[in-house]
């Protein structure tokens, strides 16, 4: 996966959550809330393909186990789409987060705020477990001796 296409993705996700803001409210009145529970999903996926990365890692690189091809094509398929993904979230939480920059923080824009940018995070955690994930998916080459 490139960094150009992870990086338009984020950037898409960044102009769609800022732009949230200001729609939603003018369509529906209110902006849309941000719970915990959204950030601690994020991170739950976060979790889930890092075990993932690291099961695969020890099974290809350091035990040198050989496993179904579509099982490596299923892990393959599933971190190239979680790092769209992921990059799509952490740029709309952010921009959905910088959206509230000059509020008064006492309000709900403060809650707004701190929960997008831990959202975010999360989304840039998602990024990082699916590249690792990715990676632990290729196969040594065999030497040519």
């Amino acid at each position: 996966m490139s960094g150009g296409a992870i990086t338009a993705w984020a950037v898409i996700g960044i102009v769609g959550g800022w732009l949230a803001h200001p729609v939603l409210e003018a369509w529906r009145g209110v902006a849309p809330v941000v719970t915990w529970a959204q950030p601690v999903l994020l991170l739950l996926i976060a979790a889930v393909l890092g075990v993932t990365a690291w099961i695969t890692h020890r099974q290809l690189q350091v035990g040198g186990e050989r496993i179904e091809a579509y099982r490596a094509v299923n892990r393959l398929v599933l971190a190239r789409a979680c790092t769209l993904v992921g990059a799509l979230l952490a740029g709309g939480y952010l921009g959905y987060a910088v959206s509230w920059l000059g509020y008064d923080a006492s309000t709900a824009a403060g809650e707004r705020l701190v929960r997008s940018a831990v959202a975010a995070v999360a989304g840039i955690v998602i990024v990082i477990a699916s590249r690792l994930l990715e990676h632990a998916c290729r196969v040594r080459k065999p030497d040519d001796d």
